[in-house]
């Protein structure tokens, strides 16, 4: 009952970050040290996602959490203190500084020290994604500003010595850094070797990409920003949602723009008449399959026998492998609407020239007649997802007639979060359950264990959609995986990419024998202490589950025609018929 109670609280937590969000985006503007601002920041605790770890402890700066946002924010956001939310903006021939944070594909700019503008073209998603990263920063700058000063409100040593150490952060070394390093984990309250770990990771960034200010410098501003908030309040950092936003959300602007790109691109192609399999995947993975072998064969480089250990070598061969699948049938469509997903569209009537690795059983002459057409497009976010394949899978207008692709599948392919086995493991979903909502997704999903041989675990479930990466709670998902709904995984497009499915199929704009198709990688166990995303990716132990479904997928639309038959006549009765489900109870 104790457990119940956890998971029920976390869930009320969700909701109302939700619908505070919401609110908010409809308001125009909020202060996070103001009334709404501590309620998102209650929400957040009570919730206490996994990947912020430490967050409700006032002891303790939690860095882990702390590397995983400033990831997915632009450089400079610790010291702003007017970020504004919007929709398209001419900013491009501006002055303004254009960022790009390291691991999340938004737009921002920098306006001036003090004020960021991002650009928001993926939805609520994204709304809700920075309102949980800004309301984690804040919580944080809390605890450090508790730091600053002792109980007379004078400066500590502590925070006098980092000041010291700003000044001359670009000569640190040796003993001079461990002494600063020492210094600094006093005031985080976390060991040395914690401290250490998170100064070298956002130096390496840093070094990299410019992707952020270091350690040193980003809990300095962060702390000097809360105690400037109480000593003058237009100080005080102030969320604003313009008016162009609020009325964007829900009207598909960028992804209908993007759609129209796509379709325009295959008829000027003239694919029309072509078969059409669409894939969501990452923009390599079916490029190197389908080309890696024979592009790296004719630089007379050495093959290997093992068709994983071959991936591994096409790691730094992006270059060639991209011009030679340039000669042989790619099409690339890099984004130009603003959704951030760029696309490739494949000819595999010019894979005939092509050799591939003697482990893939391709057979291509088999669709002579009438050759398919690959479209493969960038993942998506979050509810994004429903706007893009709603948009895709909708008719073309072209001088008043409307036109229909000959769709004959629809692979989602990606990495998610499993809560019944490791990092590396792969999920086939039989459903998707949308978190929050009274929306489940049945799936009638092609792929089945046999696909993936021995080669790997694979979990076979529903797969939950949930609301946001950083809004997830042990409590929530144990009640997920133990009860009847006996979840094996989730993650933020499956359920959205299927209600636009769903959707197609009822409005006659694809047929309902299409093949869908839906498997994931495990990136990440949110239940297991130090595999949460908060602990970085999967490096090169991802290869081999992302390269074995992209096989899987690709067999199955340039394989055998005898085996795709028996692989139909065996899934006909394992799923109930894909259709949309609700009850009166949310997830």
């Amino acid at each position: 009952m104790e457990e119940i109670s956890k998971a029920h609280k976390a869930r009320i937590a969700i909701r109302s970050f939700k619908i505070l969000s919401d609110a908010l985006a409809l308001r125009g503007s909020y202060k996070p040290s103001g009334k709404s601002g501590q309620t998102l920041s209650d929400a957040l605790k009570m919730l206490s996602p996994e990947i912020y770890g430490s967050m409700n402890d006032p002891r303790i700066i939690e860095l882990k959490g702390l590397e995983y946002v400033i990831d997915r924010l632009p450089r400079g956001i610790e010291k702003c203190t007017r970020i504004i939310l919007t929709a398209q903006e001419e900013l491009e021939e501006t002055s303004f500084e254009k960022i790009y944070p390291l691991k999340r594909r938004r737009t921002s700019y920098r306006v001036s020290e003090t004020d960021m503008c991002f650009v928001i073209t993926r939805g609520l998603s994204e709304i809700y994604d920075l309102l949980t990263h800004l309301t984690f920063l804040h919580i944080e700058a809390g605890k450090i500003r508790d730091q600053m000063c002792d109980r007379h409100g004078h400066f500590t040593v502590e925070w006098r010595i980092l000041e010291e150490t700003i000044q001359k952060e670009n000569h640190l070394s040796g003993s001079d850094l461990d002494r600063a390093i020492w210094n600094l984990s006093m005031i985080l309250g976390r060991t040395y070797h914690e401290t250490m770990g998170t100064f070298s990771y956002l130096e390496k960034n840093r070094k990299q990409n410019r992707s952020n200010h270091g350690l040193f410098q980003i809990i300095h501003s962060l702390g000097n920003r809360v105690k400037s908030e109480a000593e003058c309040e237009d100080n005080k950092l102030t969320v604003y949602f313009t008016p162009s936003l609020k009325e964007l959300i829900g009207h598909h602007k960028y992804g209908g723009n993007w759609a129209r790109m796509i379709k325009g691109k295959l008829l000027a192609l003239g694919f029309k008449n072509r078969p059409l399999h669409i894939i969501s995947a990452n923009m390599h993975s079916i490029l190197n399959i389908l080309y890696g072998y024979a592009a790296i064969e004719s630089n007379n480089n050495k093959q290997e026998e093992d068709i994983f250990d071959l991936f591994i070598c096409f790691r730094n061969k992006d270059n060639e492998i991209k011009n030679f699948a340039l000669q042989h049938g790619l099409h690339e469509v890099p984004d130009c609407s603003g959704s951030h997903i760029d696309c490739q569209i494949i000819d595999t009537s010019q894979l005939k020239a092509v050799r591939f690795h003697p482990e893939l059983r391709f057979d291509v002459d088999q669709h002579q007649d009438n050759m398919p057409v690959i479209l493969v497009m960038d993942y998506a976010f979050g509810a994004q997802a429903f706007e893009v394949m709603d948009e895709l899978l909708s008719p073309f207008i072209d001088k008043a007639s409307e036109i229909l692709f000959d769709i004959k599948s629809i692979s989602i392919m990606g990495k998610a979060g499993i809560l019944s086995g490791k990092k590396g493991d792969i999920m086939l979903a039989t459903s998707h359950v949308l978190e929050g909502a009274a929306h489940n997704y049945p799936v009638k999903n092609d792929l089945k264990t046999s696909d993936f041989q021995e080669y790997a675990n694979v979990y076979v479930g529903p797969i939950v959609t949930v609301l946001g990466t950083s809004l997830q709670n042990r409590d929530v998902l144990e009640k997920f995986q133990m009860t009847t709904w006996k979840a094996v995984g989730l993650e933020m497009e499956g359920g959205h990419y299927q209600q636009a499915i769903s959707a197609a199929m009822i409005r006659g704009h694809i047929p309902k024998n299409v093949k869908v198709r839906y498997a994931y990688y495990a990136s990440d166990n949110p239940l297991l202490s130090g595999q949460t995303l908060a602990y970085g990716g999967m490096g090169r132990e991802g290869i081999r589950p992302t390269y074995l479904i992209t096989k899987v997928i690709l067999d199955k639309i340039l394989g055998p025609v005898e085996k795709q038959n028996q692989a139909e006549s065996f899934c006909k009765d394992d799923y109930p018929e894909a259709n949309v489900i609700t009850s009166d109870k949310e997830n």
